[in-house]
C-alpha cells in the first residue's frame, strides 16, 4: 500500500469514527424521516491501491492505475467524427441535446414534480431511466484500450469493447457505446481539460477488470479542469462518476458491482464520488442515482462527498433521485462549505432509510454558504439531517 493511500485510508477512519459518535449522541432525537442509526464500515478505506487521489480531487489514478505509455493502448485515433443522425425509433429525449457542442445546461431538467408529494419511482417522476440516456444512432464497432491525443476529437456512434484514455483538451465522446474492462470506461489525464462524455452507455465486465476482477471508474476527470458528463446509462463500476469539478447532469446509475479489490478488501461503491480539494465549480443535478451494493459487500453512497485529498467546497446537488448506500449522501463534513443540497428525492427502494443508516451524514451546517432545502424522502416527508 502506498504512503498517500494509507494516510488516506486514516482520515477516512477518523471521519468515518465522527460520524458514527454524531449518530449515536443524535438518535434519540434524529429529525430525518427514518435516518437514523449508527454507521460502522466494516473496511479501512474506500479505494483500491488503484485509487490514490490525484489533483483537483477527483478521486481516480495513484498506485496500479497505468500511467502515460503504459497502458497497452492501440495506435492513436485518427480526425475527430462527424455527429450521425439518432437512429429511427430512439429520437433524443425531451430536453437532450441532438449536437456534440450543447451545453449540459441547456438540456438540464427542471426541478421534478415529485417534490411537492409521493414519488413511486424514477420513471414516474421524470428523473432518468434507461430510455431517456445511452446512445440514439446506430454504432460501429471498435475495439481497444484506446488513448486519444488529438485536441478537439470527437468519438460518436461507437460501440466500443475496450476503454478511452484522454491526453487532449475538449474531447466529445457522444452516442457511444463503451463496455471496459479497465480500471475506466472514459479517463481524462492530468493536465487537460474540455472533456464532454453525453448520450452514452459505459459499462464494465464483472469479473474482467484488472482491479482484482472489478472495474474502478466509468467516467474519470483526474485533472483540475471542469467536464461534462450527461444523459449517459452508467453500471457496474465500483465508483461509477469520479471527479471533483463539472457538470453532471441527466444521467442514469445502476447495477454497481461488488468486488474484493487488489488489497484484499471490498471495494467501497459509489454511484458518484467527489475526494474533496475541488478548485472549481461541481454541480450534480437531475440524476438517478442507485447503489444496490450490501452494506457488507463494501456499500458507501449514492453520492460520496468526502474530503481525502482537502476541504469540500462549491459543489451544487440539486434534483437528484437517490437510493442506497451506507448512507446516500455525504455531505463533506467539518470543514464543508458552498454545499447547496436542494430539492433531491431520497428514496426507500433498496432500504426503509433510504440508505442503509440513513438519508444523510457528514452534513456541515454551520459551513459557509452550505444549504439545505426542499429534500424529501420518496413518500413526500421531508429530509432533515441531524445536527
Amino acid at each position: 500500500m502506498s504512503r498517500s493511500n494509507r494516510s488516506r485510508r486514516e482520515r477516512r477512519r477518523t471521519a468515518l469514527l465522527a460520524v458514527l459518535v454524531s449518530a449515536l449522541v443524535g438518535l434519540v432525537g434524529l429529525t430525518a424521516s427514518g435516518c437514523g442509526g449508527a454507521h460502522n464500515r466494516t473496511t479501512a478505506g474506500r479505494g483500491s491501491s488503484a485509487a490514490a487521489s490525484s489533483a483537483g480531487g477527483s478521486g481516480s489514478g495513484g498506485a496500479g492505475v497505468p500511467s502515460a505509455g503504459a497502458s497497452g493502448a492501440s495506435p492513436e485515433i485518427g480526425s475527430a467524427t462527424s455527429t450521425p443522425s439518432p437512429a429511427p425509433g430512439h429520437s433524443a429525449s425531451a430536453g437532450q441535446s441532438t449536437a456534440a457542442g450543447s451545453s449540459g445546461a441547456a438540456g438540464s431538467s427542471q426541478t421534478p414534480s415529485a417534490l411537492k408529494g409521493p414519488c413511486p419511482s424514477p420513471a414516474a417522476c421524470g428523473f432518468p431511466d434507461a430510455g431517456s440516456t445511452g446512445p440514439r444512432v446506430a454504432l460501429s464497432t471498435h475495439s481497444g484500450n484506446l488513448e486519444l491525443h488529438t485536441d478537439g476529437q470527437v468519438i460518436s456512434g461507437w460501440d466500443l469493447t475496450g476503454s478511452l484514455d484522454i491526453y487532449a483538451n475538449n474531447v466529445t465522446v457522444i452516442d457511444s457505446r463503451i463496455t471496459s474492462s479497465n480500471w475506466w470506461g472514459v479517463n481524462l489525464r492530468a493536465g487537460y481539460s474540455g472533456l464532454r462524455v453525453l448520450h452514452s452507455t459505459v459499462t464494465g465486465v464483472p469479473g474482467k477488470g484488472p482491479d482484482n476482477g472489478g472495474e474502478d471508474y466509468a467516467v474519470s476527470n483526474m485533472g483540475g479542469s471542469p467536464v461534462e458528463v450527461g444523459w449517459n446509462n452508467i453500471a457496474v463500476f465500483g465508483n461509477a462518476i469520479s471527479m471533483g469539478q463539472g457538470d453532471i447532469h441527466d444521467n442514469y446509475v445502476h447495477d454497481i458491482a461488488p468486488f474484493v479489490n487488489q488489497s484484499g478488501e471490498w471495494q467501497h461503491a459509489d454511484a458518484l464520488i467527489s475526494d474533496g480539494g475541488n478548485s472549481g465549480m461541481l454541480t450534480i443535478r437531475h440524476n438517478t442515482l442507485l447503489n444496490p451494493v450490501d452494506i457488507n459487500h463494501g456499500a458507501s453512497a449514492s453520492i460520496g462527498l468526502y474530503a481525502d485529498t482537502g476541504s469540500v467546497a462549491n459543489s451544487v446537488v440539486d434534483g437528484n433521485w437517490l437510493a442506497g448506500g451506507a448512507y446516500a449522501l455525504y455531505g463533506g463534513g467539518a470543514g464543508a462549505n458552498g454545499i447547496k443540497v436542494t430539492n433531491n428525492v431520497f428514496s426507500k427502494q433498496y432500504h426503509p432509510n433510504c440508505g442503509v443508516y440513513g438519508a444523510v451524514a457528514a452534513w456541515n451546517a454551520g459551513g459557509a454558504g452550505n444549504i439545505w432545502s426542499n429534500n424529501r424522502m420518496s413518500d413526500g416527508t421531508p429530509v432533515k439531517p441531524a445536527s
